[in-house]
This record gives structure tokens, sequence and C-alpha cells, in this order.
């Protein structure tokens, strides 16, 4: 199963990632990313937080990519993905906000 981290073109992303230590981790933004980032396996673009669709849009993504872990960097990502959570948990997906891993 892979990790997802959101916010991929900040640095905060990164040093989750090397924190996390694992090679099955992808890095996803909404944001535009160079197409170069994109080309990489472990680089996604994720559906925009704003959509009326995003939390299904972004459990196919999980679903898609064998993804059982989200960590979730940005606050517009985090309170619909909040909401969801029980959703999410149906599907073995856990969804863990960076306050969350700040408080540990």
């Amino acid at each position: 199963m892979n990790t997802l981290i959101t916010s991929a073109n900040s640095a905060e992303a990164y040093r989750l990632k090397n924190k996390l230590n694992s090679e099955d981790i992808i890095l996803g933004d909404y944001l535009d990313l160079p197409a170069f980032m994109l080309s990489s396996a472990n680089m996604i673009r994720l559906p925009d937080p704003k959509s009326i669709a995003y939390v299904h849009e972004m459990l196919t993504l999980c679903l898609d990519n064998q993804i059982d872990t989200v960590y979730v960097i940005r606050e517009e990502e985090k309170l619909p993905l909040d909401i969801a959570r029980q959703l999410f948990c149906e599907y073995d997906i856990k969804i863990i906000s960076t306050n969350e891993l700040m408080n540990k």
C-alpha cells in the first residue's frame, strides 16, 4: 500500500516524506506542478478542494493508487477530508492532518 502526502510543492511535504522514510510515498498537489515532476511515478495531480465532488474524487484517487494513508497539509484540504474521515475509514484509508502529527 502507498502513502499520499498532499501539498507536493511545499517544503513541509518533503520534510514529512524524509521523516517517514519509506519508498511507498506519493506526493500530490492540486496546484500547478511542472510537467517534469508529474512524469514521476511518485507524483500525482490531486483534485481541487473547491470542487463539489472533492471528497469523492480523493477517495477514488486513493482507491485507484492503493493509498491507505493520506497526510493532509493545506488547510483548504483538511476540512472536507476531516468531515469525510468516516467514509475513508470504511475503505481502510487513514486521514492524518499535520496538526495531529504536531500534537504527538
